[in-house]
Formats: C-alpha cells, sequence, structure tokens
C-alpha cells in the first residue's frame, strides 16, 4: 500500500479538533508574532499560516472572509490584514521560520519556535518619548549662551528621573 493522497498529520485526533488545533496555534502566532510548540506541530502549522498571510496580502473581501474561517478571532485577522500584511509585501512567500529549541522534559519532545522572518512588530512596540527626552530636544535657532544653560538642566532632569526607583510594598503573609 502506497501512502499517495495522504497528506498532513493526524496527531492522535479528530479532524475537527486538527482543525481547531491548528486554527489555534495559527491564531497566536498572529497574535504573538512567535510561539513554540513541538516540531511536527511547527512544520504542519507554516504552510497554512503562509496560505493566510498570502490571502491577507491579496486584499479583497473573498480573501478576507477566508482568513476570518481560517482564524479563531475577528481581531486576529484584522490585525493580520491592517499590520501584518502591509509589512511583507516586499517577500513573496517564506514568511515564517522554523528554529528548533530544546527537548521538552516530560516526554523528551522536540520542541520548535515559530516566528515571522521580517520584524513585523517593531513599530507596534516602540515607546512614546518621555517628558525628559522631549525636555532635551530644543530648537536649532538659539543662542550660544542660552543653549549651554539649557542642557545642563535637561541632563540633571533625566538623571533625576532615571535615579528614582520604584516603592515596592512589602507585604505580611495574608494580606492582599
Amino acid at each position: 500500500m502506497h501512502r499517495h493522497g495522504y497528506k498532513g498529520r493526524k496527531f492522535r485526533r479528530e479532524t475537527d479538533q486538527r482543525r481547531a488545533l491548528i486554527k489555534g496555534l495559527v491564531t497566536n502566532l498572529v497574535d504573538h508574532g512567535t510561539i513554540e510548540t513541538t516540531l511536527p506541530k511547527a512544520k504542519e502549522i507554516v504552510p497554512y499560516a503562509e496560505r493566510l498571510i498570502t490571502k491577507a496580502k491579496k486584499g479583497g473581501l473573498h480573501n478576507r472572509r477566508q482568513v476570518i474561517a481560517g482564524l479563531l478571532n475577528l481581531d486576529t485577522a484584522r490585525k493580520l490584514f491592517d499590520e501584518i500584511a502591509p509589512k511583507l509585501i516586499l517577500r513573496n512567500s517564506g514568511h515564517l521560520r522554523i528554529v528548533r529549541t530544546r527537548l521538552r522534559v516530560g516526554d523528551n519532545a522536540q520542541m520548535a519556535r515559530v516566528e515571522f522572518v521580517d520584524d513585523v512588530y517593531e513599530s507596534v512596540v516602540k515607546a512614546e518619548p518621555s517628558k525628559a527626552q522631549i525636555e532635551k530636544v530644543e530648537p536649532k535657532k538659539a543662542d550660544n549662551k542660552t543653549a549651554r544653560a539649557a542642557a545642563p538642566k535637561a541632563v540633571k532632569a533625566v538623571d533625576k528621573h532615571l535615579s528614582q526607583k520604584p516603592v515596592s510594598t512589602v507585604r505580611k503573609s495574608g494580606e492582599r
């Protein structure tokens, strides 16, 4: 008996459970940018996720509905269309990579991390400039005396801001 036409892995699950597993893993991948799972599951979800990413890049109502059906969450589908797909427009395929990480302690299974090749979450994570950084920026047309006098004050403000440590409260056992 040949194995012609037997595509994919079963993972010892029913068809519906297997589809839900793959959808859940891909949804978490889009939400968090990286996931860690077993190597066979990682190899199974990468082609599925690649197809969804390609549909998101093409756009259109039909592709949007197919991506929504392929993920568990409507917000995740919106994130894929609005934030991730525009950043991957220059790459035709190969948006994801599989990196082998470790052997799982309980059963010695090979674990792998699935992540985007391009850093799609770079601009999303950037923090807003703090007040000290805003004070440090000065207008270009200033006298030398005022610029020299203002610069040490800005540095002192930054140092003062960084030198303050957050106050932590120590709780006794039983306190909330």
